[in-house]
């Protein structure tokens, strides 16, 4: 306890910081958090949305309902943390439980992954959480060495594929890299591609699934629907999962025959079962990976085309510079070599991380820290991290709102402890006990890719970004590109 200015007693936390309640309320039931949806897809949008509750209750932990709420969701109750330090409470498994709360809210049907619960639906008490982390753990390093060549041979064709068209017009970035994406992740992980498995329609029925599963996530899908009618379509009920029945069907053949080696190594390494790893496998390739790349890619190219020729120059000779030291091949050592570019791809992870929210229950009673004040939260209470915000910080990170390119060289990287977009911080390694990300070191691997794989193609281009798709990525248009100088 400590004595108040007006000579009262305050409750103190273990650190020192005064205890108080927390701000905010959820309105009226039923009527606030439809109110509450409609502003947050279409009248605020998600940043203004978190950023005005935050500014009328002069706190960054608040009481708040969270989309896409009634009808849909369980509970649209949540207490959000929106700074770098009450965000942090989300890491840790001793005081947040991470049962089905991937999407928040809502959990889609389970009949989407034939009545499986997925890793991440699973929290780190769960006995198969374990077992299936340590399987995601044998699938990346057991196919590292084909990440390399097989993004090579995707995005390769992706820009062959710009530049076979971008003399008739501006090129959408994001249809073609629905399909290179998918292809290279199966390709990657299983040494299968889709679409010559499957056909070219391969990534099609991922993406349906996926929707199926995120669509109360989504919105504005197309200018000639509006909104009211939008909201009840996809925010109001679930979709049907057997729309999805004859895709997913596609897809559970696919892996069944690609993944028949890891299969087995799952059966006899790990305890798991045929269906169990199988269902897994299909969901870490289609929502995990595939899911984020297909977001992932156009968020880092339009902070590439904002920072424009400037920052394409020092891109290109870095990369051009690190591969020629390799004897002209892109390697891991060569990649290692490009601060530049790894600042880059943290920075747009910093600004625009794939997933913006992270959620879990209180396990006990706990006090969560902002920086100047703590706050009860009672055992069972949704907590809901808007990852976008918390990692533009201004008291973490100068110029929070700019992208700057360089912010993590050098003596910049001590920040890195406050990136969290892979559901922990940068600087921790994931395990089987917590939840964060096993794939976090492939996604910065294939951001770097990405990057090195324009720039020697490129030495500039310029492209647009023009509205969102589904309102989860952003759609982004080629308008030119200039060839490498030195070819």
């Amino acid at each position: 306890m400590a004595e108040s200015s007006t000579g009262t007693t305050q409750e103190q936390s273990p650190s020192g910081l005064p205890i108080k309640p927390i701000p905010g309320n959820y309105g009226i039931p039923i009527l606030s958090p439809i109110y509450d949806r409609l502003h947050y897809y279409y009248f605020q949008g998600h940043m203004g949305y978190f950023k005005s509750h935050a500014a009328k209750n002069n706190s960054t932990v608040v009481r708040m309902n969270m989309a896409p709420g009634m009808f849909i969701s369980r509970n649209p109750r949540v207490v959000a943390v929106l700074d770098a330090k009450s965000f942090r409470v989300l890491f840790d498994p001793s005081k947040v439980e991470k049962k089905d709360v991937l999407i928040g809210t809502y959990m889609p049907s389970l009949s989407l992954y034939s009545g499986l619960r997925p890793l991440p639906n699973l929290d780190t008490t769960e006995q198969l959480h374990s077992s299936l982390k340590s399987f995601s753990f044998h699938l990346l390093a057991s196919r590292k060495s084909h990440i390399i060549p097989t993004f090579h041979e995707a995005y390769s064709s992706l820009l062959d594929s710009v530049e076979a068209k971008i003399a008739s017009g501006p090129v959408e970035f994001n249809s073609l890299n629905q399909s290179s994406a998918f292809d290279f992740t199966c390709n990657a992980f299983l040494g299968a591609v889709p679409s010559e498995v499957i056909g070219p329609s391969a990534s099609n029925k991922a993406a349906i699934w996926l929707l199926l599963q995120l669509h109360p996530l989504a919105s504005r899908l197309t200018k000639f629907i509006p909104w009211p009618i939008e909201d009840l379509l996809l925010h109001c009920v679930p979709l049907p999962p057997c729309l999805a029945r004859s895709d997913y069907e596609a897809l559970e053949k696919f892996f069944s025959k690609a993944g028949e080696s890891l299969l087995e190594d799952a059966a006899n390494k790990f305890g798991l079962s045929h269906h169990v790893a199988l269902h897994n496998l299909i969901f870490m390739t289609s929502f995990n990976a595939y899911g984020g790349f297909r977001v992932f890619m156009p968020i880092l190219l339009k902070w590439l085309a904002y920072a424009g020729e400037v920052l394409h120059r020092r891109l290109a000779q870095e990369i051009r510079s690190a591969v020629k030291s390799s004897n002209g091949t892109i390697t891991l050592n060569a990649l290692e070599n490009m601060e530049l570019t790894k600042s880059v791809v943290w920075e747009a992870l910093r600004l625009d991380p794939p997933v913006e929210n992270q959620f879990g229950h209180a396990r006990t009673d706990l006090i969560i820290e902002s920086h100047d004040t703590a706050f009860r939260v009672k055992k069972g209470e949704m907590i809901c991290g808007y990852q976008p915000l918390a990692m533009r910080d201004e008291k973490v990170f100068t110029n929070a709102e700019e992208f700057v390119p360089d912010r993590f060289v050098g003596e910049g990287k001590k920040l890195l402890e406050y990136v969290y977009w892979s559901n922990g911080p940068e600087t921790v390694v994931p395990t089987i006990g917590n939840k964060q990300c096993p794939g976090k070191d492939m996604v910065i691997l294939v951001g770097r890719l990405f990057v090195a794989h324009i720039f020697l193609r490129y030495d500039t281009f310029s492209a647009v970004h023009d509205g969102m798709v589904l309102g989860l990525d952003p759609r982004m248009v080629f308008k030119s590109v200039e060839k490498a100088s030195d070819q």
